[in-house]
């Protein structure tokens, strides 16, 4: 028979305490709002990840090699950064509600958007160089 959770020293109200730091629990739709703006953070990541692997498999007669993998790159980074700052935000909410504190500045968003745009600025350029 296995150890309970318990027994091993690691609960999940211990995680819960030690991850959100106290507080009391918010209005359960509010977190459940949270949870779904995590999720849409994770899909653009996705996004980003199919993209860049895409530009990479897809492209080679249509790219030179180092604008290829330069986009490639820039949107596999920018996969990256958006899935690890997604759970960051989502904890960073989760605890601002759980004290009634202002809710945090979406830093990703800007990495998105700055990123986003210097993707579409070398479509564009190669486009027109093209």
């Amino acid at each position: 028979m296995s150890p309970k959770r318990e027994d091993s020293g690691i609960t999940r109200r211990g995680l819960r305490e030690r991850v959100l730091q106290g507080g009391t629990e918010p209005d359960p739709r509010f977190t459940l709002a949270n949870e779904r703006t995590f999720l849409a953070w994770i899909r653009t990541s996705l996004a980003m990840l199919a993209g860049g692997i895409a530009v990479e498999a897809f492209t080679t007669d249509i790219f030179v090699l180092e604008v290829r993998t330069s986009l490639a790159v820039l949107l596999l980074s920018l996969a990256m950064i958006i899935g690890g700052g997604a759970f960051f935000r989502w904890m960073n909410i989760e605890r601002a509600m759980r004290h009634a504190k202002p809710l945090p500045l979406p830093l990703i968003a800007p990495i998105l958007s700055f990123g986003g745009a210097l993707a579409a600025v070398v479509m564009v350029v190669f486009v027109l160089l093209r």
